[in-house]
């Protein structure tokens, strides 16, 4: 019997998770990175293993709603350092937002949830931010807000033609 029952292509299969901070039911900042951070590892999975990238891709839209509870927004800063002495720079989150959006400030976050180690980077590359609604993923989406949509009637939308085998 086989060591790696279960660890098939299928079970390594990425899908899309669609995540909307418009919505009124949208965590705050920091929930809401943690979230994220959990489907870009993949640790929601069964197959889940530190050592391998079994992550999914992730889509949030909306950014530019993206809140924080409390002061943060005046007190939390970012800084930023060029080599040189006395280059340190500090932004606060207001300003991050006005400057590079809130699509910025999430990717940030969700960076500081992930380990430091070689997958990090990869996996940040499978989260896509967006500061509208409007995206060009919507054909690979399986998972909106985490649940399954439900698939309408085949007799709903399209008609299936059935091709007949004709001499």
């Amino acid at each position: 019997m086989s060591q790696t029952l279960g660890r098939t292509r299928l079970a390594y299969a990425r899908s899309w998770h669609h995540i909307s901070l418009s919505s009124p039911s949208t965590p705050p900042l920091g929930r809401l990175a943690s979230q994220i951070a959990i489907l870009l590892m993949g640790k929601h999975k069964p197959i889940w293993d530190p050592s391998t990238d079994c992550g999914d891709y992730v889509v949030a839209t909306g950014c530019t709603d993206v809140y924080a509870t409390g002061k943060k927004l005046r007190q939390k800063l970012y800084y930023k350092q060029t080599t040189r002495p006395g280059a340190l720079k500090s932004l606060n989150m207001e300003g991050m937002i006005r400057k590079w959006g809130g699509g910025e400030v999430l990717k940030r976050a969700v960076s500081g949830m992930l380990p430091k180690n070689r997958l990090r980077k990869p996996r940040l590359e499978r989260l896509k931010v967006f500061e509208g609604e409007m995206h060009p993923y919507k054909k690979n989406m399986v998972k909106f807000d985490g649940r399954i949509p439900r698939r309408q009637p085949q007799g709903e939308h399209e008609e299936v033609v059935r091709l007949t085998n004709i001499q």
